[in-house]
């Protein structure tokens, strides 16, 4: 009887662990996907380096783009969460691993996450290489109807610590493929003179940056988490020079950018 009683629990438990089955005959049209952003970076490290990392539990992203050839490695499904973006925040969202893909090139950047002041040390990505990322981003934007303004690089969702894919990205580019907002050179023109004329206050800047997206705290000071969101801001926008320094330029751009 004992072995009987045995037998029947342990048929109940192997049932009980391969879970019930499954009527899928009624679908709800209720639900949008859990991908709201799509993040950018540069790897730092070379490919061999780069596949050691994500053997590791503590990093990873859904994609990896190498450069010779410039192979598309999915190094986790996009139904999972990715540890590539950290402490992190964008338009009041946080903890951007829940609902974004992290894609990373194969690029050491400037060699570290401090960025340098001349773009000449930063490592430029192969063409090749940028036309299968960009291929990539167009992909899972259709996918996943991720709007322009979550189309994104690591600098910009957690610009305090974090300087990838840097000013070498051709963030132009996705413009014109129509993935990411960009201001309208024209009018960037015909208000830099007025900024020229009259630059205004940092608490502006720290307004329109937020505005944009950026995570700042409204100090009305030119602190170091001020100057380093101007920059993460002028990298994608105005590579030429991104010394995190308020100018005509960068106001002009906010302007256009943030609808003012």
């Amino acid at each position: 009887m004992k072995l009987l009683t045995s037998l029947a629990m342990a048929i109940l438990v192997a049932g009980c662990a391969t879970g019930p089955r499954f009527d899928d005959s009624y679908r709800s049209d209720g639900h949008r996907s859990r991908v709201r952003a799509v993040v950018i970076h540069y790897t730092v490290s070379n490919f061999e380096q780069t596949m050691r990392i994500m053997k590791r539990a503590d990093v990873s992203y859904h994609y990896v783009v190498g450069v010779d050839p410039p192979t598309v490695y999915r190094i986790v499904d996009e139904s999972r969460a990715a540890f590539h973006a950290g402490r992190s925040s964008w338009r009041g969202y946080t903890n951007l691993n829940e609902s974004s893909i992290g894609i990373s090139l194969i690029n050491r950047g400037s060699g570290g996450d401090e960025p340098s002041g001349n773009i000449g040390d930063w490592e430029e990505f192969s063409p090749a290489q940028l036309d299968v990322a960009i291929q990539l981003v167009k992909d899972i934007v259709s996918r996943h109807l991720i709007r322009p303004e979550f189309v994104l690089g690591h600098s910009d969702i957690a610009p305090q610590r974090k300087s990838d894919p840097g000013p070498r990205f051709p963030w132009k580019r996705l413009a014109d493929e129509g993935l990411i907002p960009w201001p309208d050179a024209a009018e960037v023109a015909r208000r830099r003179p007025g900024f020229e004329a009259n630059l205004p206050g940092i608490d502006w800047f720290q307004e329109k940056l937020a505005a944009f997206g950026y995570a700042i705290v409204p100090s009305g000071a030119l602190d170091e988490q001020t100057v380093r969101v101007i920059s993460a801001f002028q990298m994608r926008h105005r590579p030429s020079r991104y010394d995190g320094m308020p100018d005509a330029e960068t106001a002009a751009m906010l302007d256009v950018l943030t609808g003012q």
